[in-house]
Formats: structure tokens, sequence, C-alpha cells
């Protein structure tokens, strides 16, 4: 009975306790945090972190309390604690940094390795140097750390920078920061955001960084200024031009589908779909060749849509289609495309013959060649001049009843066998892990492309790599450099992340 008696003499103790409340002052929100579900002591100490002026309660949303609801009392305790010592002074969104500091614990906990010790960060006085000195902002999340976006008025006013004005940075010390990167690559041109993306678990950079220029000639300076450069003693940066991939490769279409069928389907399952590119049968224009690609507006949406249309749940008339990134495209060096005397001529009729367009080119000069593949062909002239009167003439002209397309050919990747033995012997599936989160001091995943399915593989129809063969053996005998052979800007297609230079960057 005294057991009893006393039992609930400490238990009454300890109810009691936490009622006095006269040496406790709360703000107005504390009622609101116990009313929203939140433990008592939790409830105290996002109060307490409330009085010291770190946080506000307008600066939480429904969705952090509701977040911070889900833990135990002891793993709430621990995520609040970890939020007030992270240094919070170029936090923007302190309701999401929140957040993020709760999926770190749950990956640690997961992971079964305690919370760390903080990691030393950089330095602030040169950071706020830094941004005193250049007016640009700084927005810290646990991902990432964004330098600019845009940029000051001062600097630069214009619209926001398109492709070809990004370059990925890898090789990056994991002590490194803002301090020291920003005036290495603002002497390349003005800067209108730098991306440095943390890892969470670590709190260290993850070695890498995207930098948007505010136009493509700076972004192609400062690969040359910065590729290779010796940022720390033995330590030396990896810099390319980096490319985001918004445009799918899809497989298992119905051939009688048209371009608006497929545009009209695939917007009612994805969103952000601006385009569609399809291939017709050489021999009939009614029939489409099985596959197309799909446009997005950007790489985001693109990647929603490929995780989506992979699931398995979504079909398209009826059937669920085979997905695969389409390789990103690249603009070849202007300085090259200068020089460029090949004509690349399609949608072809299956009765034009390389005599035909022999004769019909011939007029606008000297032909080296003329060679035809399926509804396509590259035209060879000996003078560049000939060649662009030829494509500015003839373009849209109709011969054999159907309208052709003309472009200048694109010269050929040097790099591209290396790329395709290098997806056969790596098949990773992570594309957009890779753009945002790549893993540390590894290649870029990049996809296999088998042409006949099988694990891993798809099976793409066999002409639609025909012209690659084509110009192995047709020009192989002949000549082995610049000369030897074009790629077809519409059918040039890898099925990963743009390889060897990222692979560089990288490694």
């Amino acid at each position: 009975m005294a057991n009893q008696v006393n039992g609930n003499a400490v238990q009454l103790k300890e109810e009691e306790e936490p009622m006095d409340t006269s040496s406790v002052t709360h703000t107005e929100h504390y009622k609101t945090l116990i009313e929203a579900g939140l433990p008592q002591k939790v409830a105290e100490r996002l109060d307490e972190i409330f009085q010291t002026g770190l946080v506000a309660y307008v600066d939480l949303d429904e969705r952090a309390i509701d977040a911070l609801r889900e833990f135990n009392e002891e793993g709430a305790l621990s995520v609040l604690q970890q939020f007030k010592e992270s240094d919070l002074s170029h936090v923007q969104n302190k309701s999401a940094f929140l957040c993020g500091v709760m999926k770190t614990y749950r990956q640690r906990e997961k992971q079964g390795s305690k919370v760390q010790e903080s990691t030393k960060g950089p330095d602030e006085a040169k950071i706020k140097a830094l941004l005193e000195r250049t007016g640009y902002t700084l927005d810290v999340t646990t991902g990432q750390r964004k330098y600019g976006g845009p940029p000051p008025d001062s600097v630069y006013s214009g619209m926001q920078p398109g492709i070809g004005t990004e370059v990925f940075v890898g090789k990056i010390p994991r002590d490194l920061y803002e301090d020291e990167l920003v005036p290495l690559f603002e002497k390349a041109g003005p800067i209108w955001d730098l991306r440095l993306m943390m890892d969470p678990l670590s709190g260290q950079n993850r070695g890498y960084a995207f930098i948007t220029f505010c136009g493509k000639e700076a972004a192609q300076e400062a690969v040359k200024l910065c590729d290779s450069y010796e940022i720390r003693p033995g330590k030396h940066l990896g810099v390319c031009i980096s490319v985001a991939n918004n445009r799918l490769f899809v497989g298992s279409i119905p051939k009688n589908k048209t371009k608006e069928n497929i545009l009209e389907e695939f917007s009612k399952v994805t969103e952000g779909l601006v385009d569609v590119i399809l291939y017709h049968q050489p021999d009939d224009k009614k029939k489409n060749r099985g596959f197309c690609f799909l446009e997005y507006e950007d790489h985001k949406s693109a990647a929603q849509a490929r995780r989506r249309l992979m699931s398995g749940k979504v079909k398209v008339w009826g059937n669920v289609v085979t997905v695969e990134w389409a390789d990103p495209v690249e603009e070849p060096d202007p300085e090259v495309m200068a020089k460029v005397k090949v004509l690349f001529v399609r949608n072809l009729a299956t009765t034009v013959t390389e005599e035909i367009l022999e004769k019909s080119f011939s007029e606008f000069g000297k032909l080296e060649r003329v060679k035809k593949l399926k509804d396509y062909a590259f035209v060879h002239f000996e003078d560049r001049g000939a060649a662009v009167k030829a494509m500015d003439e003839m373009n849209g002209k109709e011969i054999e009843g159907e309208e052709i397309e003309i472009v200048l050919a694109k010269p050929p990747d040097k790099k591209r066998k290396e790329r395709q033995a290098a997806r056969q012997a790596s098949r990773s599936t992570a594309y957009e892990d890779y753009y945002y989160h790549p893993p540390p001091r590894m290649p870029p995943p990049i996809r296999g492309r088998g042409r006949g399915g099988g694990r891993g593989g798809y099976g793409y129809p066999p002409d639609y790599y025909g012209y690659e063969d084509y110009y192995d053996d047709y020009y192989g005998y002949d000549y082995h450099d610049y000369r030897g052979g074009y790629e077809d800007p519409y059918y040039g297609y890898d099925d990963g992340y743009a390889g060897s230079e990222v692979e560089a960057a990288l490694t």
C-alpha cells in the first residue's frame, strides 16, 4: 500500500510539476501548437525557439507542423535542437529548411547512424564580405546553397538565360564554398546563379555545383578558364557545359497514330508536353515507325513524365509504352559548323534516288558525293557557299511529291563510340538523380540502349541506327577524321546524359 501510495505520490508530483508555469513565459502561439497536436515538451521547445527570434510562428507552414507531429517526442526534440543549432542566417524558407532537417534525421535513423556533430561550415565573415561586394543574395536549404538567381539589376537586368548558359563544376573540395568559387568564375562573365549542392548527412558540399551565366559566351569562357584549374594544392576542378534533358524517347507507339493523336493522348497523362517529334515509314507516309520523341517545357516536367510512364500504372491506347531519356541536343561549336559543306535532307519519297538528288542539287555547285538512306540523305558539296545556297532555295520544295526538309549536317561526335561502350558496361536508371544529386567522385549514371531487348535493353527498329552503321562502313576505308561522316540531327540519339565531358568533370 505504501508502495502504491508512494508511487501515486511520485506520479502526482510528475504530473503536477509541468503545471507550474509561473516561471515559464509562452508566446501567444504556444496554445495553437498544443491544439495542433504537438506533445507538451515539443510545443514548449518550439515556443522557446520562437522567443529566440531564430524563426517566427508565421515562418512555419502547416506542412512543417504536421511533419513534426509524426515524430515521437524524443525524435521531435532532437530535430528541433538540430534546427536551433543550424546557421539560419541565409535561409529564406525556414519552414522548408525544418522539413529538410526532419528528412535528414529520418535518413540517419534508417541508416542506423547517429546525428553527427555539426561540420565546420563556411567562414561567415568571408561570405558576408562577398555578398556585400557583389550585392547578390544567398539562399540556403538542406540540399543546396543558391547564390543569386536573379542577380542584381546593376549586373544584369535581361531575361533569364536559356540553354547553353549553364556549366557543371565537379571535383570541388568538400569544405569549399562561394567565397572561393565566385571570384574565380566571375572572371568569365556575369553570373546569373551558382547552386552548390549540399549533403545534409555530412553537412559538407557534395563535390559539385551548377553555375548559370548571363550569356553563352561567358559559359564557354568559364570552361576554357576553369576546367582543370587548381583551386587548392593538388585539387583540380572539372568544368563542362551542362545540358538539362527535356526530351523522352517513347516506343511501342501504334503505327497508325499521327503527331496530333500522340500529342493529345500524352497530354492527358503527363504535364508540360510542348511538342512531339515523329518519323514516318519510308515506304508509307501514313504510318509512323513505332516510336516518337516527347519534348517537355523543362527537365522537371520530363522527369515527372518519365517516372509516371514507367510506373506501369499509366496506359496509352490501352498499352504500357517503353520510355527512355533521349540525348540532350547539344549545339556544335559555331566555328566548326561554319565550315560544314554537307546537307542533311529528310522526308524523301521512296522513289527518290541518288541520281535524282544529284541532278537537283548540282545546279547550285559541284558535288563530292550523295548518299541516300531510307527517307533521308547526305549531300556533300565542294564549296560551303554552294551548300548554303542550295539549303536556302531547296528547303521546303517538293521532290517526287514530298516536301523536303534541309539543314546543315552536324559533324560526328568523335567520342560517340566511347559513350556507347560505357553504356553497355554501366546500366543505371538514375538520370534525374545524377542531374540534381550525382554520387560523389563517380562517373554519371548512364543507360544502355540494347538494340534487341533483353535486360535493360529496348528493341528499337533496326533502321533507326542504320545511318550510323553506314558511315562506319562507307567512310571507314576512305578517311577517319572530321570529314568522315556526319551526325543525323534528327535521328541522332543516345539515351543517357551527355557522357564523356561530364565524366571528365567528375573523375
